[in-house]
């Protein structure tokens, strides 16, 4: 393979979810062994040749993926690019069409062809370097990937037409990578797969993910770890008790329940009834009083009629969720859903069902954040905007959730844990000031 030196840098554009962030993460640093410069998601104008990794989840995620793709290609046809590759969910499921559409690309890669891409810009695949990766997210947290794929059979959900059968990553890949991160300066480690809850079942008959914590707590210096993408039907309750037994843990969960109608939930194939998910709800807040509770919701799926996003609503009122997001449903060819149930909700309608729950949990995140005022907290720092330094707390999880707007007459560090006291509560945000 031929070396290259004084390049301009690969531009790496990553769009969707943060398994798509850890793929890119593990591709540039393989670009790097090999002498090349990397950017990330940056200007490109300095770049000869560019990798978008792409989202095929629902249909605004296409969409943004696909003109991502053709602006990228009109560079190359006015002379300000060299080269364009596409690789992640997209390209993994359209390749033939995307080849046909948009022929201006070099080439399409899947989810799993990182030894193809480095070999076709020509260059060696490092197979030693397993668990390294150039981290794109600020030094002090990362996300942590442990499986791949998905064996659930949502009937909305493309994911494993995309990704394949779940695969759990080995526990000595899982630990070695750990340790790397926290040497590196990691304080703070989010555990990523499309099912967390699953971990293990592959390997080893069983769902492992309790033993897979227990050992992650021990790694010194990791200060945090946050559990995201969990599953609600057949969660493994010695998860609790690890997170109650090992302060390490973050009190937090992000667990989509999707919807709360025993019909809906049949039709989604979830695997649980409305009255097993009220339960399950109350198991956590027993167990965990201090729980931070993320979830999201659906709305317009199929079977989804006046009567039953009603339903969903007083389940949104009743539950006071920490956190929660929403999506309108989007019929995905060759899924479940798209093959056997009429997708009968007008787009308008889906989508005014959406904002009305996003309007009611604004008022209920305003009044948990109110609540909160006069007490003190631990937050890290992500970083300073002004006057103010912007940390989050263990209910936090970068990105999607609250911020702590700390104001100090300290100078307070980037990725450095601090005791704060609340002042003030915004709808998603909070106010305090620094106190120790």
């Amino acid at each position: 393979m031929r070396t290259k030196t004084k390049q301009n840098p690969v531009h790496v554009v990553t769009l969707g979810c943060s398994k798509n962030v850890v793929d890119s993460e593990v591709l540039m640093k393989q670009l790097d062994a090999n002498g090349l410069p990397v950017v990330h998601n940056k200007d490109f104008s300095q770049a000869d040749t560019v990798i978008i990794n792409t989202c095929g989840f629902i249909k605004d995620a296409k969409e943004e993926s696909i003109d991502t793709i053709l602006r990228h290609v009109k560079a190359k046809k006015q002379g300000l690019l060299k080269h364009v590759y596409v690789m992640g969910c997209l390209s993994e499921r359209y390749k033939s069409d995307l080849r046909k559409e948009i022929p201006g690309v070099d080439e399409y890669f899947g989810c799993n062809d990182l030894k193809e891409i480095i070999n076709t810009l020509g260059y060696d695949y490092k197979a030693n370097l397993a668990g390294e990766r150039i981290l794109t997210t600020p030094s002090h947290y990362a996300y942590l990937k442990i499986s791949e794929g998905c064996d659930r059979k949502c009937s909305f959900c493309a994911i494993p037409l995309m990704r394949g059968r779940y695969k759990s990553r080995p526990v000595e890949d899982i630990l070695l990578e750990t340790k790397k991160l926290v040497s590196s300066g990691v304080k703070e480690l989010m555990l990523i797969a499309q099912d967390l809850t699953y971990y293990g079942v592959d390997i080893c008959g069983k769902q492992n993910l309790a033993e897979l914590l227990e050992l992650l707590t021990d790694t010194k210096g990791l200060k945090w770890i946050r559990l995201h993408y969990a599953y609600p039907a057949g969660f493994p309750k010695d998860v609790l008790r690890v997170m109650h037994e090992r302060s390490n843990i973050c009190r937090y969960l992000d667990i989509p329940f999707q919807h709360i109608n025993g019909q809906v939930l049949k039709k989604m194939h979830r695997g649980i009834t409305g009255k097993q998910t009220y339960e399950l709800i109350e198991m956590f807040r027993k167990r965990i009083p201090d729980l931070t509770l993320r979830t999201t919701l659906m709305t317009g799926h199929p079977g989804e009629g006046d009567k039953e996003f009603e339903e969903l609503m007083l389940f949104v009122e009743r539950i006071q969720f920490d956190r929660l997001g929403v999506f309108a449903y989007s019929e995905e060819e060759d899924t479940f859903g798209a093959r056997n149930l009429n997708d009968e909700v007008p787009e308008e309608i889906k989508n005014l069902r959406a904002e009305r729950i996003m309007e009611m949990q604004r008022g209920i995140s305003h009044n948990l954040n109110l609540s909160k005022v006069g007490k003190s907290i631990d937050v890290i720092i992500d970083r300073k905007e002004g006057d103010f330094y912007v940390g989050r707390s263990e209910g936090d999880s970068p990105e999607v959730d609250n911020e702590v707007l700390v104001h100090s007459n300290s100078s307070l560090k980037t990725g450095e844990f601090y005791k704060v006291k609340i002042t003030a509560a915004e709808e998603y945000d909070l106010h305090a000031e620094y106190i120790q």
